[in-house]
C-alpha cells in the first residue's frame, strides 16, 4: 500500500473545482483541459468496454464539452458514435468549439436514440447540479441500456451526493483531478459504478491555491503513534470506561476494541456491577471504587462514556467527566440522554452517532448532509463522527473527512462499541482529536474488511493489529 499525501485525497466542492479551473485558465486554457478529459473518458470506454454502438448525450456547459471531444476519439478508434445534443452550446464558448470539431452524425435527444444504442456516455449536467433533474433528460437516461458518465451521473449533486430528482445507475464514471464529495457520499457512491480518476493537467500550484477542507480517509491524512524503545503501558495511553448495571456486553466490546487498537491499560468503572466484569478478559483492570475517587488518578484522562449505559447513569457519569477536564469519547447511551438537547454535550472530545442518534440528538441530516455534520461539530464544540455507508468526520473548524474503507458487514450489533474503543485509544496515545477519530474510523473498517463475509463484533479486536500494521506500512 503506497503512502498518499493529504494534497492527493484532497475532495474538492463543484465550487472549488470550479475555481481551479479558473485559474487553470491562466497557463492551460480550458480547451486543454477539455481535450485532455474527453480524450480520458474515450480511452477509459476503450479499456474496460467492449466494442458498440455508442450515443454522447451532451448539455451546453463544459461537461457537454467534455462529450462531444470524447466522441471525436472514439469516431477515431473506430467505434459508431453519434452525438445527441440537449441544446446546443453557444459557439463562441470552449464547449461551442468542441462541439464544431465532431463531425460525426447528431441525432434527436429521445428515449428512442438512447434506446437503439449499445452504450450511452452522459454529459448531460456535471456534478455542480443546482437544480432537479426532470423531463426529457430523465426518459432518455431511463432508456439507455447501459451508462458510462463523465464527471458524475446526471442529477447527482457533486458536493453532497444527493439525488437532484433522478440519477441514472452508471456502469463506469469518470471524472478528473480530484474527486469530489458527492463521488465518497451516499446514495451517489452507489450510483457511480467503476469509478476512475484521470489527470488531465492540471497544475499542482493552481490545487495548492485552492485549499481543501474535505478528504477522503486514509493513511496519510493522519499518522499513527509509534512505539518507541521506552515505551511503556502509560506513555501508549490509558483508557477509561464507564460501565453499565445492564448491558455489560457493550462496555466489554469497548474494552476489546481499546485494547487491540494499542491502549497500554484499558480499566472499567464498574462500582458496585464489578462482579459482572470481573469474569472478563484477563487482562481488563475493573475498578469498584467510585467515579469521583477514579478521577484523582490523573493519569487517566480519555474516558469513554455511553456503551451499555441507562440515560440516568450517563446523567450521573457524563457531567463529572466533563466537569473534570478530561477527555470523553460520547456514544450510544450518552447520545440517547442529549435527546434534543446538543448543548449537554459541549465539553466532550469526540461523539459517534449514527443517523439515528444524530436525528435526535441535532435533528434530521436533511439534504445536505457534510454542511449538518460540520454544523453539529461547531456547535458542540467536538469531532463529529457520523457513522453509516460513508462515515463523516468532522471537527468544529471545518475539516471533513469522509471515509469509504469499510464494509457494509461491519453494521452488526456491538461494532459501535468496539470503534468507540479504537478511537479512545488513540486519544490516549496523544492524536489530537479529529485525527484519532479519522485514523479509528478506518483502522476499524480495516478489521471488518479482514474479518470475512460475516463478522460479529466479537471478531473485530482479533483484526485490530493487522489494520494497524497496514495503516503504519502505508504511512512510511
Amino acid at each position: 500500500m503506497q503512502p498518499r499525501s493529504p494534497s492527493s485525497l484532497s475532495l474538492y466542492t463543484p465550487a472549488q473545482m470550479g475555481e481551479v479551473d479558473r485559474l487553470s485558465a491562466v497557463n492551460v486554457p480550458v480547451s486543454v483541459l477539455m481535450e485532455h478529459a474527453g480524450r480520458a473518458v474515450a480511452r477509459a470506454i476503450r479499456r474496460y468496454e467492449q466494442p458498440a454502438r455508442v450515443l454522447v448525450l451532451c448539455g451546453p456547459g463544459n461537461n457537454g464539452g467534455d462529450g462531444y471531444v470524447a466522441a471525436r476519439y472514439l469516431a477515431a478508434m473506430g467505434w459508431p458514435v453519434a452525438v445527441a445534443e440537449l441544446v446546443p452550446p453557444k459557439a463562441n464558448t470552449d464547449a461551442g468549439r468542441a462541439a464544431a470539431a465532431f463531425t460525426g452524425p447528431r441525432v434527436p435527444f429521445a428515449p428512442a436514440e438512447a434506446a437503439r444504442v449499445d452504450l450511452v456516455v452522459d454529459a448531460v449536467f456535471g456534478a455542480g447540479l443546482s437544480r432537479d433533474v426532470t423531463g426529457l433528460p430523465v426518459e432518455t437516461l431511463k432508456a439507455a441500456r447501459r451508462i458510462v458518465a463523465i464527471d458524475i451521473p446526471s442529477g447527482l449533486d457533486g458536493a453532497t451526493g444527493q439525488v437532484r430528482g433522478y440519477a441514472p445507475q452508471a456502469a463506469m464514471t469518470v471524472t478528473f483531478c480530484r474527486y469530489k464529495p458527492g463521488h465518497l457520499l451516499y446514495p451517489a457512491h452507489g450510483l457511480l459504478g467503476r469509478l476512475i480518476l484521470a489527470d488531465i493537467g492540471v497544475p499542482d500550484a493552481v490545487l495548492a491555491s485552492v485549499p481543501a477542507n474535505t478528504w477522503q480517509n486514509e493513511p496519510g491524512l493522519w499518522k499513527l503513534p509509534v512505539l518507541g524503545a521506552q515505551s511503556n503501558k502509560y506513555t501508549r495511553g490509558v483508557v477509561s470506561i464507564c460501565a453499565g448495571q445492564s448491558m455489560p456486553g457493550a462496555t466489554r466490546l469497548c474494552a476489546s476494541g481499546a485494547r487491540a487498537a494499542g491502549a497500554g491499560l484499558v480499566r472499567v468503572a464498574a462500582g458496585s456491577a464489578a462482579p459482572a466484569y470481573k469474569l472478563g478478559q484477563p487482562g481488563l483492570i475493573v475498578d469498584e471504587a467510585p467515579l469521583a475517587t477514579l478521577l484523582e488518578d490523573q493519569r487517566r484522562h480519555v474516558w469513554v462514556c455511553g456503551p451499555g449505559l441507562t440515560e440516568a447513569e450517563v446523567q450521573d457519569a457524563l457531567p463529572m467527566l466533563l466537569e473534570s477536564g478530561r477527555s470523553v469519547l460520547a456514544d450510544a447511551g450518552a447520545l440517547t440522554a442529549c435527546t434534543g438537547q446538543p448543548d449537554k454535550l459541549r465539553g466532550v472530545s469526540v461523539i459517534t452517532p449514527h443517523t439515528g442518534e444524530f436525528a435526535r440528538v441535532f435533528g434530521p441530516v436533511g439534504a445536505n448532509p457534510p454542511e449538518q455534520v460540520r454544523q453539529a461539530a461547531r456547535q458542540i464544540n467536538a469531532v463529529v463522527v457520523l457513522k453509516g455507508a460513508s462515515t463523516m468526520i468532522a471537527a468544529p473548524d471545518g475539516r471533513l473527512a469522509i471515509n469509504i474503507h469499510a464494509t457494509s458487514a461491519l453494521g452488526t450489533a456491538g461494532s459501535g462499541d468496539t470503534l468507540s474503543g479504537v478511537i479512545a485509544a488513540l486519544l490516549a496515545a496523544g492524536m489530537p482529536a479529529w485525527e484519532a477519530a479519522c485514523a479509528g474510523v478506518w483502522l476499524h473498517g480495516e478489521a471488518g474488511l479482514q474479518s470475512g463475509p460475516w463478522p460479529v463484533a466479537e471478531d473485530l479486536d482479533c483484526h485490530l493489529g493487522q489494520a494497524r500494521q497496514k495503516a503504519e506500512q502505508a504511512q512510511g
